[in-house]
């Protein structure tokens, strides 16, 4: 049994990976969150106070990091909650004796591509004004769209230091747009449309990953046709193939 520490399982997509997991079997979950979570150990605490959190991480294997503050442009919420929280959460990692660190990250850490042609017309679902070639987002690229986004940047980064500086192996997803009701909302999201069913398909790929993938940053949409974020990362490096495609709400 694995055991998999979920930070922010009360969420939209902890939920949807809580139920992915025990469906699949062979995990034993615990949860961190600021709200009870009924059915598993759940450890009640702000991940902004790393003494608080500690408990959660002893004798875990694998953390996926979910818990994050949402509104784009506050600088103490992000200051709090997306870079404090995530250095706590490595160190709390790293302290326990955890291998693995999955950290959800986001695609507003590269969305103000979508500023630039060719990405603007996709965006704006001006798909005659597109070239038949032209070079999609990679995971190596940065441009963040707000507080937020230059937040998980952070995220990432820091998650760079402690892979190298301490062999913990940290994966992030910079995942598209995940709604409740599992479809596409705006012209926009045609193209970063992120399904409930690919999202926990991903999650799931990084926790299981090799042991000795110390670091990356993986791209997370669905096959969407007219994506411009590069999936053959994902695809080469951990298997992903998804499964759902925002096409299919035209």
């Amino acid at each position: 049994m694995k055991k998999v520490l979920i930070t922010g399982m009360s969420g939209l997509i902890g939920g949807l990976l809580r139920e992915h997991l025990e469906a699949r079997g062979g995990y034993e979950l615990s949860a961190l969150n600021r709200r009870p979570v009924e059915g598993v150990k759940c450890l009640q605490a702000d991940i902004a106070d790393l003494g608080a959190i500690k408990p959660a991480f002893e004798g875990i294997d694998v953390v996926a990091h979910l818990a994050a503050y949402t509104e784009i442009d506050d600088w103490q919420g992000n200051l709090s909650g997306n870079i404090i929280g995530p250095y706590n959460v490595y160190e709390a990692a790293r302290l326990a004796g955890v291998k693995r660190v999955v950290f959800v990250s986001s695609g507003s850490t590269i969305r103000n591509w979508s500023l630039e042609e060719p990405y603007k017309a996709i965006a704006e679902g001006r798909y005659d004004d597109v070239p038949a070639d032209f070079d999609l987002i990679t995971h190596q690229m940065i441009r963040p769209d707000s507080i937020y986004g230059a937040a998980k940047v952070w995220g990432e980064a820091v998650g760079r230091h402690f892979a190298d500086t301490y062999g913990l192996s940290v994966l992030c997803l910079r995942i598209g747009t995940v709604y409740a009701d599992d479809r596409p909302h705006t012209t926009h999201d045609f193209a970063v449309y992120l399904s409930n069913r690919d999202v926990v398909q991903i999650l799931q790929k990084c926790i299981d990953a090799p042991d000795d993938l110390l670091y990356d940053v993986f791209m997370a949409t669905s096959d969407n046709p007219h994506g411009y974020r590069d999936l053959s990362h994902p695809r080469e490096v951990l298997g992903y193939e998804p499964q759902d495609s925002a096409e299919a709400f035209r």
